[in-house]
């Protein structure tokens, strides 16, 4: 069977890579873990490490192997090939157990958010009701803590906790091939702007992006991993855990509350395990630097960290210079910023930059680009860019009302094709026609995912402009609401990062501007006037827009996604509802 290791896969509003630099398609994921534990037994897969940096768990391959055939057997008593299982777990490495088990059981695995606070998120709820699976795979603890509240919705299916089960019982199952374009899992999306819907990811499409990581990223088998997103998110699951086994290397493992509450036990985790690969989004970066200026840094060598990925949300030039200026005393390198860009419809990655030469950035003319068109201009606004599209992939830049290709230098909706585009939405086939297999107008060729961003192509470099649906528009020109809330919270030091929503609602003369902003929990004691002031001002300065309304309100009120994504729309219908615990409301201009 072939493994993939490095170099055995060679495989206008258009970017893509030329026809010999496709990759072709490796077997599926659970061939390579049976080859892996065959002959690559007592190699370190995974270890979890505690928010100290200790080692609490580890797996080798053997152990995968093994544990994942257990589970998969005692599965198959309760389920038929295609029913759904639910994944609940802590952070931990049960759950890449759990994964491989649905995997070689043909059971389709469903990885949820656990509970925060003990508290069901309603997206649980929602994901529940939409796969109706048929087993819910946990722990004893997390079945002790959710099972009372959740087992109306899970009545049909028997909860399996891992660490209860006699696995020994059940090493003879033995797992029959799986055909590519079968149903693997359901990577539900954040719901930064809908409800989460069921993206359906065939063993096809994650072997083909997990080879199109490979290599974009420039990995081999000496690459080694350090991560800290949630295992039940693509980033996380795709990057941290799935792309390691399918290399053959060892990925070190931290839980995201870990990182959270000491950001630098993230960047101490790479210096101890000589990272390779290592990233997140991009409030990550922005986090570390401000946890380095409050208590300094520890003794840290990121000399090895080659692939520092940059995904998930709006990429900052300033978050980017700031975290190389902090951090190139103790060796990084500001050409390890890889830059990237994906979607769960696309499995994970769908463009990134070159490794080893840093991101792309390009001034542009903020006038110009409220009216949707990109002209450079010395001294303009930083666009980062997220590289170009990875091999065997094709990137459009695509006008969403016409479906026309946009011309050079126009912005518009990032259509994706490719082998790593998945198959559909759960049990919405119509609108996995209009959203998966979409077509350029007058073209009867391939189709394209729509992926609902807004971007453009220089240089076959993509720049990720902003949302489709979070456009805001006043007086006929655009605004991206990232651009605004950046804004906002650098204009006072009371206000917190990456807590805060722009939006418009119906005014009395047409669509009116609506800031939502946190307070930093150690500044509420502040003048809720300056703060207010400070705002409108920066808005006007930075924008040459009037807020209609600025609301500022107490910490831990506006929602996020797994990912950390502000849900914008949530916070709209919020606000219409006048469901905030406001610190100060500012006066209505």
């Amino acid at each position: 069977m072939r493994t993939p290791r490095t170099g055995e896969y060679d495989g206008g509003g258009r970017a893509g890579r030329e026809k010999e630099d496709v990759p072709h398609t490796p077997p599926p994921l659970p061939e390579i873990l049976q080859h892996r534990a065959a002959f690559e037994a007592d190699r370190r897969a995974y270890a979890f490490l505690d928010e100290h940096g200790q080692e609490t768990s580890v797996l080798t391959y053997r152990d995968l192997h093994e544990r994942a055939l257990g589970v998969a057997g005692r599965l198959r008593r309760h389920c038929r090939p295609g029913d759904r299982a639910l994944l609940l777990f802590p952070p931990g490495l049960d759950f890449i157990v759990a994964y491989f088990a649905c995997l070689y059981a043909h059971v389709v695995a469903v990885p949820v958010s656990p509970p925060r606070a003990r508290r069901v998120q309603e997206a649980t709820r929602s994901i529940i009701r939409d796969s109706e699976p048929a087993a819910v795979l946990t722990v004893t603890t997390m079945m002790e803590a959710v099972e009372p509240e959740l087992g109306a919705l899970c009545e049909a299916a028997p909860w399996l906790p891992l660490d209860q089960l006699k696995l020994s019982a059940y090493t003879d199952f033995r797992p029959e091939p799986c055909a590519p374009d079968s149903l693997a899992f359901l990577q539900y999306t954040s719901g930064s702007t809908a409800a989460p819907k069921g993206v359906m990811v065939s063993h096809r499409n994650l072997s083909a992006n997990q080879e199109m990581i490979r290599r974009a990223f420039g990995h081999d088998e000496r690459s080694t991993f350090v991560g800290w997103t949630p295992m039940y998110h693509d980033m996380g699951l795709i990057g941290n855990v799935l792309q390691p086994m399918y290399l053959g290397v060892t990925s070190h493992l931290m839980a995201p509350e870990a990182f959270i509450r000491r950001p630098l036990s993230w960047l101490a985790a790479i210096s101890r395990y000589r990272a390779h690969t290592s990233g997140g989004p991009n409030f990550a970066f922005d986090a570390c630097v401000a946890h380095a200026a409050r208590s300094g840094v520890p003794d840290l060598d990121l000399s090895c960290w080659q692939v520092a990925f940059n995904g998930a949300e709006p990429i900052r030039h300033e978050t980017l210079r700031r975290f190389t200026e902090t951090f190139a005393p103790f060796g990084f390198s500001g050409n390890a910023h890889y830059t990237c860009y994906g979607a769960a419809e696309a499995t994970l990655l769908a463009s990134g930059s070159t490794k080893g030469e840093g991101p792309r950035t390009v001034e542009v003319d903020a006038e110009a680009l409220g009216g949707q068109r990109v002209v450079e201009a010395a001294g303009g606004q930083p666009l980062v860019g997220s590289g170009r599209a990875v091999p065997g992939g094709e990137l459009r830049i695509v006008d969403p009302e016409t479906a026309l290709p946009c011309p050079p230098g126009r912005i518009g909706e990032i259509w994706i094709a490719g082998d790593h585009v998945a198959t559909g939405y759960w049990r919405r086939p119509e609108q996995s026609a209009a959203t998966l297999r979409a077509r350029c107008a007058g073209e009867t060729g391939g189709s394209y995912l729509r992926s609902g961003d807004l971007g453009v192509l220089i240089d076959d470099e993509l720049y990720v402009v902003g949302r489709l649906k979070d456009v805001i528009i006043i007086r006929g020109r655009n605004h991206y609401p990232h651009d605004i809330e950046h804004t906002v919270q650098s204009a006072h030091p009371a206000l917190q990062p990456t807590a805060g929503a722009a939006f418009a609602v119906p005014g009395s003369g047409g669509e009116k501007l609506v800031v939502v902003q946190e307070v930093r929990r150690d500044r509420l004691g502040e003048d809720a006037a300056e703060v207010a002031a400070s705002v409108r001002q920066a808005i006007v300065r930075e924008h040459e827009l009037s807020p209609g309304e600025v609301v500022l309100v107490l910490p831990g009120q506006l929602q996020k996604t797994s990912s950390g994504k502000i849900m914008r729309s949530a916070a709209k219908q919020r606000y219409l509802e006048s469901g905030y615990d406001v610190w100060a409301p500012a006066p209505v201009a």
